[in-house]
């Protein structure tokens, strides 16, 4: 684990215990917001000081102190005191769904309960029904969350959770009594992985929610109804894992059980769409940071409008007050004095202070793929199929970037076969596309690359990749990394740290190292678009994008169905804030053509 992302767990861990021993919410809030900041951290934290770290918003003088014990001595003295204080099964306890801080606090305090083992024990005996606020619906819901967050495993790749809801979204779309049907929560955000779906649907006129509701519990693949009511339902939906070429290694009892997903249906008022689509969208930080905003101008907001600010109890819905707007995100947004934010900028990273309108890279802005693999080495596509389906998608150019010989898993080509192969890539014509003959060559253990210069510099596209040594220390990555960044023949750093989401965690290097290298040498950094990679991660390409540093959006096409990735890496560029002009795939072929050349002369 990398110093951020131990240093966010720490701070995380000192949120939930705070909640757990119920003390200021202030504070449990404020030291979750600082792990989510440091565990979104591009560069290390340990290489900050108190002045840096209190620069960033969200973290004061007394967490950044925390921060800086932790990176010089590895632990954090008020945790060890909390965890002294709190029996460490509470903690797991909060992950699963139904069970938040109040009512472990009351399941510890009046009941005993310390971990999963006493709370089922609790459950089976019916103990736990003489516990306040403990009936018999509520210890169901209980009991069904424990047992889903055994089968449940880690959180779903976005590329599956993607294919899912557009089958359910479509299915809604299918109904005629329905109007309006769209994904919400993380997925739209496009976070790399998504623990739950949310699918908002609002009605025709003289539509039967209870109707359509019943229409979406029906869905292929339920295995169980957790929720049944007109404007919200939940259920579990059972997943088929097709990972392609890498095989899916879950645990024993998965491929019996199977991994299941919950999915939520809400039923929304045509008027309260947008407010609507915008709360359920989240994140939870960004909508603070509007209701924050609306207060502040006298108004309020939720899910069913913005309203006047009248400082009733009531919600004022529910008292007929007309919100000021609600049928659009666009106009919520401009009622507060904001231009509309793309959903995947909504994470509270400084996206309110964005002036004027957003220019984010789109699906539509991609005209090249520029690293692809045919039958030369793992790909299922000759090199005129491979052309032809870049084709078909609208882009200028191809390029044919095969294993090196290193890859020998992957068929890696030996020099004599990649000379062979450029021959025969060059030779290939498909009328209407530009097809160039590179490869993805392997950054070896120090840093050296899989062919000699000679060999590299008769390439017209480089892509170095790291696939082995992936448990390299930080050091010995990030000088590695850079190493081959500084190779004359390379244009593009190929899914930098080697990560498999849920699979392995890759290399661990300093990227701020990394990026100033690549600016210094003229590379692009990767956005590997396999759902399973999205390597670089979106808070590395921020720190890319704010360096002014060249990114490249590539399918790492090795099958026809591997382009529709794209959607993908764009969400991974656009929650970095990446704009066309920085992605190199979205250049005009010319200049696209002129920039692989420089590196030739």
């Amino acid at each position: 684990m990398s110093v951020n992302a131990a240093a966010a767990q720490a701070l995380d861990d000192i949120a939930k215990m705070m909640d757990l021993l119920g003390e200021e919410s202030f504070k449990a809030i404020a030291h979750s917001r600082a792990s989510r900041l440091v565990g979104d951290m591009g560069e290390d934290v340990s290489t900050l000081d108190k002045k840096a770290l209190m620069a960033i918003p969200g973290i004061g003088a007394k967490i950044a102190d925390k921060i800086i014990e932790f990176c010089t001595t590895g632990r954090m003295r008020e945790h060890e005191e909390l965890a002294a204080r709190v029996p460490p099964g509470l903690l797991a306890l909060m992950n699963v769904p139904n069970l938040g801080p109040k009512t472990l606090r009351t399941l510890w305090q009046e009941g005993g309960i310390t971990d999963a083992a006493s709370l089922e024990k609790a459950i089976a005996d019916g103990s736990i029904l003489t516990l306040p606020r403990m009936g018999a619906k509520s210890v169901e819901k209980i009991r069904q969350s424990l047992e889903f967050a055994k089968t449940s495993g880690e959180r779903l790749w976005l590329g599956r959770a993607w294919a899912l809801a557009a089958e359910i979204v479509d299915r809604m779309r299918a109904h005629q009594g329905v109007a309006k049907a769209e994904a919400a929560g993380s997925l739209r955000r496009g976070k790399e992985t998504v623990g739950d779906l949310d699918v908002l649907v609002c009605l025709k006129k003289g539509a039967n929610a209870a109707e359509v509701s019943e229409w979406f519990r029906a869905s292929p693949g339920v295995t169980q109804v957790l929720a049944a009511g007109e404007s919200k339902s939940s259920v579990r939906v059972a997943l088929n894992h097709d990972t392609g070429r890498w095989k899916l290694e879950g645990k024993e009892g998965e491929a019996k059980a199977g991994p299941s997903i919950q999915v939520d249906l809400r039923v929304l008022p045509v008027e309260s769409w947008g407010s609507g689509l915008m709360y359920f969208t989240g994140s939870k930080e960004h909508n603070i940071r509007l209701r924050e905003r609306a207060l502040a101008q006298g108004m309020t907001l939720n899910e069913w409008g913005l309203f006047p600010e009248d400082d009733e109890k009531t919600p004022p819905q529910s008292r007929g007050v007309k919100p000021v707007a609600s049928a659009t995100e666009e106009e919520i947004y401009a009622t507060l004095g904001l231009a509309w934010t793309p959903p995947e900028a909504r994470e509270d990273r400084g996206e309110l202070d964005h002036k004027g309108a957003w220019r984010l890279v789109e699906v539509g802005d991609i005209k090249a793929e520029l690293h692809a693999h045919t039958t030369a080495s793992d790909g299922t596509m000759s090199i005129e199929q491979l052309a032809s389906a870049a084709k078909a998608r609208g882009f200028h150019t191809i390029a044919v970037t095969d294993h090196s010989r290193s890859s020998a898993i992957a068929n890696g080509l030996d020099e004599k076969r990649l000379a062979a192969h450029v021959k025969a890539v060059h030779a290939a014509k498909v009328p209407g596309i530009t097809i160039l003959a590179g490869s993805e060559v392997d950054i070896l253990a120090d840093g050296r690359l899989d062919y000699d210069d000679e060999v590299l510099a008769g390439l017209d596209v480089v892509v170095a990749s790291p696939h082995a040594a992936l448990s390299q220390d930080s050091a010995a990555a990030t000088s590695r990394l850079i190493k081959a960044i500084s190779n004359p023949s390379v244009h593009i750093l190929g899914h930098p740290t080697g990560r498999l989401l849920n699979k392995r965690k890759g290399l661990e290097p300093d990227m701020k190292a990394l990026i100033e290298a690549a600016v210094a040498h003229d590379v692009a950094l990767e956005i590997n678009a396999h759902w399973m990679r999205l390597d670089l991660r979106d808070v590395h390409v921020r720190l890319a994008v704010e360096a002014g540093c060249k990114i490249a959006i590539n399918c790492d096409t090795h099958e026809p169905r591997d382009m529709d990735n794209l959607r993908f890496g764009v969400m991974t560029g656009r929650r970095g804030w990446l704009t066309p002009e920085l992605c190199i795939n979205c250049w005009e072929e010319k200049k696209l053509h002129a920039w692989l050349k420089k590196k030739r002369k």
